[in-house]
């Protein structure tokens, strides 16, 4: 489509339109059709929607009278010319559509009549004056603004005039047009490859939807394909399309692109020691990969991240491809988990498919319509590598990965469980390892007769995680991570873990006992050394006091001999002075 030059250039050009628009659209109601065409079928504009037996061409065009009466208050008008009325009743009901509801609250006429080609007679010129006045006072009848023609072919298989029928095709186009009328018609499939059997009608109309019904490898497959949609840009891939309960529902593929977003929130495991390793738990809207050999505990684990999903008050999804709902709750009840409470709080829903019973598209169509139905938190899918089973390996590859982008577009945290090999242990089996955000590897370690689960975590984008194995270890209580011993002679898990840490108990308390032992030692010794200094300090102190008493005793009589010194030394002064005297004469 072409734009102005003012907006080439974005500015204003005064006097001219600064952008084209497309034709108006009608919403279909179809979930996803609308979505791949930019709004709908085009607004006042005939539709064909052509393909083969079976395809699901009256279904299409029933839903869309059927949402625009009651979902958009476009009353309709719907014309058959193969089915009865009470037919096409019954067989739209398990769709959830009350065709006859609908006609008595005045939102839909139907006008069904059968023609059959073999009592048509060509005489003189042909026209559909006859259709355009059965026509017309249908839709004057409830007031229509779409109209459903189911099928075109018969008005035309036993005219042989192809210039009649491209005259009469392009007067009935013309005549919808002129009255504003949103048309779907429905077609057959061609031979050779052709969208319809006269080849005419596609180049009349103004938007052309083919509807496939394939078989391919023993597994059917409905593909849905916008082949032309005149002035509007739409979807040109096929799309996978179920036919549900409620309905068609498409899923658009190429609507899936890298522009989610990445929220910051982190959500637990279920596991404690796992939220550690992964520094807080895994981010929420993330995709998550659980791979590992047969009974490592895959499932399990995945379960865990449902029940504490599950615990928080949020939504999820179990979507298993090997074993049936009851069979889940009961293996998970003999690790401590209830999962039937959750679902009967209506918090979880568990899905059960076979891998070989629907084509890859289905899956992801059906995948899609249990995320719309249930708007889950988390989704678990479930040993996704069973998936090869029916098919290719590119093929299934192409299949996941458009599951993680669809859950990843809608912010639901992904976790998918896959089956490896032994002598393959780091590589995905169904190779979309590069397209997950974390990846928890989990292995039987053979060792001393016995087989133990050790975990790894192989990568976690945007966080810091623990680079060591764990022991993962399955109890009546739940699952639970244990360090696991490195000695000389590699990692020790299970008994040999248990045996090395009775060693090392043992080796601890004789450690301990010879501790105590020398303790006592010690203290005897010190007592004895005390007792010891203190008698030696009892002798220094005896033999200090006998010191300083021997000392004193030394001091006195010095001091006693100075004073008899003294005492004799005046004495004999006195008798130089006075000589000697005889008192006695």
């Amino acid at each position: 489509m072409d734009v102005s030059v003012a907006e080439k250039e974005g500015g204003d050009v005064p006097g001219e339109r600064t952008a084209l628009s497309g034709p108006e659209k009608a919403l279909t109601g179809i979930t996803g059709f609308d979505e791949i065409t930019g709004g709908g079928l085009p607004r006042g504009r005939p539709t064909l929607v052509t393909g083969a037996a079976g395809s699901g061409k009256t279904l299409f065009g029933i839903e869309f009278l059927v949402r625009g009466a009651r979902d958009f208050g476009e009353p309709g008008v719907l014309l058959a010319f193969e089915e009865s009325q009470s037919d096409l009743a019954t067989n739209v009901a398990s769709l959830g559509f009350d065709l006859d509801q609908l006609e008595k609250d005045g939102l839909l006429a139907i006008d069904a009549f059968r023609l059959d080609p073999a009592e048509i007679v060509e005489t003189g010129s042909f026209d559909l004056e006859g259709l355009f006045i059965r026509l017309a006072m249908a839709v004057e009848s409830v007031g229509a603004k779409r109209v459903f023609l189911d099928t075109i072919e018969l008005l035309f298989s036993a005219l042989p005039n192809e210039a009649i029928i491209r005259g009469e095709l392009g007067r009935l186009f013309r005549w919808l047009k002129e009255r504003d009328l949103t048309v779907v018609i429905s077609g057959e499939r061609g031979k050779e490859g052709d969208l319809t059997r006269f080849g005419i009608e596609e180049y009349v109309s103004d938007c052309v939807v083919t509807l496939d019904h394939r078989v391919e490898d023993q597994i059917s497959t409905r593909r849905l394909r916008v082949a032309k949609y005149r002035g509007s840009l739409h979807g040109t891939n096929e799309y996978p399309f179920l036919i549900t309960e409620r309905g068609l529902v498409v899923v658009p593929i190429t609507s899936v692109g890298l522009t989610y977003e990445a929220s910051r929130e982190r959500i637990s495991t279920g596991v404690p020691r796992l939220d550690e390793m992964l520094s807080g738990g895994i981010y929420r809207g993330s995709s998550v990969m659980i791979s590992g050999t047969a009974g490592t505990g895959k499932t399990s684990l995945g379960a865990l991240m449902v029940d504490a999903s599950c615990a928080r008050g949020e939504k999820a999804l179990f979507f298993s491809f090997e074993e049936s709902p009851e069979q889940l709750i009961r293996n998970m009840g003999s690790i401590g988990m209830d999962l039937r409470r959750w679902i009967d709080a209506g918090l979880l829903q568990v899905k059960a498919v076979r891998p070989t019973a629907y084509g890859f598209e289905e899956h992801l169509a059906m995948l899609h319509d249990l995320i719309t139905e249930h708007e889950p938190q988390l989704v678990v899918l479930d040993a996704v590598a069973s998936l090869t089973l029916g098919g290719a390996q590119s093929a299934t590859t192409s299949a996941i990965s458009r599951d993680l982008d669809l859950l990843k577009g809608r912010g639901i945290t992904g976790v998918m469980t896959t089956l490896t090999h032994g002598e393959r242990e780091e590589s995905s089996e169904v190779d979309v390892s590069s397209l997950v955000d974390t990846w928890l590897l989990l292995r039987n370690d053979e060792s001393n007769g016995e087989r133990n689960r050790l975990l790894f975590v192989i990568k976690s984008r945007g966080s810091a995680h623990s680079n060591q194995v764990r022991e993962f270890v399955l109890t009546d209580d739940g699952a639970e991570l244990l360090d696991v011993y490195v000695g000389p002679q590699g990692v020790l898990t299970g008994s040999e873990r248990v045996e090395q840490i009775s060693q090392e108990r043992l080796a601890q308390a004789s450690r301990a006992d010879e501790t105590e032992r020398r303790r006592q030692e010690l203290a005897t010794r010190s007592a004895a050394v005390r007792a010891e200094m203190a008698a030696l300090q009892a002798q220094l102190a005896a033999d200090t006091a006998e010191f300083e008493r021997f000392e004193a005793s030394a001091d006195a009589g010095r001091a006693s001999g100075a004073a008899v010194r003294a005492l004799l030394g005046r004495e004999r002064s006195g008798d130089r002075e006075g000589g000697p005297r005889d008192d006695g004469v």
